[in-house]
């Protein structure tokens, strides 16, 4: 959710290899929203990186350590790192540095993966909020990252900037949840600015994160 480094969280239980189940198999209702909710974010985001142009993958974007390039690169790390946790694989492919669409969509396609199988789902890691599953993780984690990464990309380089209310209020409940402390040191959100009067749920959202809509 910012230009800070995120923590790996530590005592892995790895999840199984054996390849993913048929979409959906077993999973429970939750377990099922949040598998949908990845794919809908995953497609939305990868769409988005289709659209930046040649020449503006070096331009500014709201987090302003990071270029266009190295705002995609940050969500496919944090990806990678998510698998990572759980023991699933990281699948091969090229960087970000050499096709940003292709680096993203083969991580994205993993994780869409492995949350329909329901084992894989139910990996567990033992981190800094507890004991936590795979979707569990990518649902509070991964999915804000692609929202509110989503509208910084769309930002830099002048997409549709609009986020769905579903998708704020998750991310409230996924901020609420990590705490301040955590927005602002771990992940260097920047000082929240003040929601300008009558302002919406999202501009209200993106001022908490240090970002002016």
């Amino acid at each position: 959710m910012s230009s800070g480094r995120r923590a790996v969280m530590s005592t892995v239980k790895p999840g199984p290899r054996s390849g993913p189940a048929p979409s959906g198999t077993g999973l429970t209702a939750q377990e099922q929203a949040v598998a949908d909710r990845f794919a809908r974010l995953g497609a939305q985001f990868a769409d988005r990186v289709a659209a930046v142009g040649a020449n503006d993958w070096s331009g500014p974007t709201p987090c302003t350590e990071w270029d266009v390039r190295a705002l995609v690169a940050h969500v496919v790390e944090m990806s990678e790192i998510h698998l990572n946790m759980v023991g699933l694989p990281v699948p091969s492919g090229p960087g970000v540095d050499v096709d940003p669409y292709k680096a993203f969509v083969r991580v994205r396609d993993q994780i869409e993966a492995s949350l329909n199988d329901p084992e894989q789902a139910r990996a567990e890691f033992d981190g800094r909020f507890g004991l936590r599953t795979f979707a569990e993780a990518i649902d509070s984690a991964v999915c804000t990252e692609l929202v509110v990464h989503g509208w910084d990309l769309a930002r830099a380089t002048g997409q549709d900037e609009r986020i769905d209310q579903v998708d704020i209020d998750k991310a409230w409940e996924a901020l609420r949840m990590v705490g301040e402390e955590v927005v602002r040191s771990r992940m260097v959100s920047g000082p929240a600015l003040e929601s300008p009067p009558g302002a919406d749920e999202q501009t209200k959202l993106l001022a908490y994160l240090g970002r002016r809509a």
